[in-house]
């Protein structure tokens, strides 16, 4: 499990190549290391990825072909850094809210509204998504835990809209910083919202209505 807590960035030293496979490589810093062994979960940019390799800060991890279908990971490039939360464990604090690492979609950054002391990122979801989207309701961008501002449906286009706002300690501490308009995040939903939701629809569908 983890909580959304960003506790750092990593670079990628390293990408290996193979046929619906990649192993990436990610130069970790020391703190983000304690304790790490192989098999250990860490997200990256919220998708919980397994340690397979520890080779001094250099540790690499597994990209299977669901991992880059869905996520943005496999447009990834040597020097390109990535968002780094270990899993929680017991009798930590959750500041964020609880998330699984399991991506669920990517959405596209499609606006930025600049403010000297916060920033406004709007995102298309693919359609299906939208009825997970509710104001004020929790989500996992690039896996940061973030409260949706609003959420907007687009007339004649399908894709539901949705914006979320960030203050400067998550600028300085994630690569949302550096996202510009076609850039693809990760989205995790928030899994007690698509239970809430999913059981709705079907006892709705059971009921015929």
């Amino acid at each position: 499990m983890f909580t959304g807590i960003v506790q750092g960035t990593a670079e990628v030293v390293a990408i290996q190549e193979a046929e619906d496979f990649r192993t990436h490589v990610l130069a970790l810093p020391e703190a983000l290391r304690e304790g790490l062994a192989l098999g250990a979960s860490v997200a990256h940019n919220g998708a919980c990825l397994t340690v397979t390799a520890i080779e001094g800060d250099r540790v690499s991890f597994d990209l299977m072909r669901e991992t880059l279908r869905v996520t943005n990971l496999g447009a990834l490039k040597v020097g390109s850094r990535v968002n780094i939360e270990r899993a929680a464990r017991f009798g930590d604090e959750i500041g964020g809210h609880a998330m699984s690492g399991h991506v669920i979609c990517a959405a596209e950054l499609v606006e930025l509204e600049a403010a000297p002391n916060n920033r406004r990122l709007w995102f298309d979801l693919p359609r299906e998504m939208g009825r997970f989207l509710f104001e004020k309701g929790y989500i996992g961008v690039d896996g940061i835990s973030l409260t949706i501002g609003e959420v907007r449906s687009q007339t004649g286009v399908g894709c539901p809209r949705f914006s979320v706002n960030l203050i400067p300690e998550t600028l300085a501490r994630t690569t949302l910083v550096d996202r510009v308009a076609g850039d693809r995040v990760n989205i995790e939903i928030d899994p007690q919202t698509q239970a809430i939701v999913e059981t709705v629809e079907r006892v709705l569908e059971m009921r015929g209505l």
